[in-house]
């Protein structure tokens, strides 16, 4: 395996650590105003997140140093192409933070609700440009002569030479990855909370799951006639329907394993289906990294990689560095309590 595939697997798992982890306190987020009925069950939303939802962010931090170090053309172009979208996110990152920090430290209902819904808010639109932002990646976007491209919000929503963020396809994925990410907080929720709070994360969860099923479907469907790609390395290398049915069978493993009350499976279930739909998504297009409505234009890990010296070094440090994360995360995750309780006490 060639230095610059070793690179494009292991951003690819950090991405997926991403997901899968931010993916859950987004998801809460979202579903925070739904499951908890009270100020003391929305305190306890936060509790089941709160030890954790700022350093699940270290996997996007890592993602994005890892490409500045071994796909700069990568980061260089993408970033002046997708600077209102990103401005946007830096926002939603912003606010979501406040409601989290915010809302207990002045006791009163208009505080609390206005942050409440800046909480909420900003995890479902950030769960809707994530979605979107993975779909402009496989749809590929407009490139030009001079190798560069700026993106529109939307154009006129059709799938064509010149594209915007948001277009009928760019919107199916938003709306897959969101409802996918609900899903997964509710999982996360219903395993980390009791009684009523858990009834209703679980009642959300087997509501949410036959659109997931569907959506999914849809999705990889159309992702064939969008992004031509997906057949050819399909077709190349039959293995990569291992990422695809991976998620379809831990999909079902998401149901079985919540009717059986066995939630942690449930959720290692729903991380599961994450990683294989990343996982057929990064099949799918490669060697392209971003691809191009004109494939001759495509960003590859071939043209947009850094010099092979370069990374070689920023492997190096790579590894020590996520040894590192990785024992932090262990230590953290290993303490969390098993659940939270409404009247476990103060945030």
């Amino acid at each position: 395996m060639s230095l610059v595939t070793v690179w494009f697997v292991l951003v690819g798992v950090m991405l997926a650590a991403y997901v899968v982890l931010d993916g859950f306190d987004f998801g809460a987020g979202i579903l925070h105003l739904f499951v908890a009925r009270t100020d003391a069950e929305r305190r306890c939303v936060l509790r089941a997140i709160g030890p954790v939802w700022d350093g699940n962010e270290v996997w996007l931090l890592a993602v994005g140093g890892s490409l500045l170090f071994a796909f700069p053309r990568l980061v260089a172009i993408s970033f002046s192409g997708f600077y209102l979208p990103l401005i946007i996110v830096v926002w939603l990152f912003v606010f979501r933070g406040l409601g989290i920090e915010l809302r207990h430290q002045v006791d009163h209902p208009l505080w609390t609700q206005f942050w409440d819904a800046a909480f909420a808010g900003a995890s479902l639109l950030l769960s809707v440009f994530f979605g979107a932002a993975l779909g402009n990646v496989i749809r590929g976007v407009s490139i030009d002569e001079s190798g560069r491209f700026f993106a529109p919000l939307w154009t006129d929503f059709l799938v064509g030479a010149t594209t915007g963020i948001l277009d009928w396809y760019t919107v199916l994925v938003a709306v897959t990855v969101t409802v996918a990410v609900a899903m997964h907080g509710g999982l996360w929720l219903a395993w980390r909370t009791i009684g009523a709070m858990r009834e209703r994360s679980e009642r959300i969860v087997f509501g949410l799951w036959p659109a997931v099923l569907a959506l999914a479907v849809i999705t990889m469907g159309t992702t064939l006639r969008v992004q031509p790609r997906v057949l050819e390395n399909v077709s190349t290398h039959p293995w990569g329907a291992a990422f695809p049915l991976a998620a379809l069978v831990s999909l079902a493993a998401v149901r079985g394993s919540l009717r059986r009350g066995a939630r942690r499976t449930s959720f290692l279930a729903s991380c599961g289906y994450f990683v294989g739909m990343l996982g057929s998504a990064a099949f799918g297009v490669y060697p392209m990294l971003l691809p191009a409505r004109d494939p001759a234009r495509s960003l590859t890990i071939a043209n947009a990689s850094a010099a092979p010296y370069a990374m070689s070094v920023a492997l190096y440090w790579w590894i020590p560095g996520m040894i590192l994360a990785l024992t932090y995360f262990y230590f953290l995750y290993s303490r969390l309590p098993e659940t939270v309780r409404p009247d476990d006490g103060a945030h």
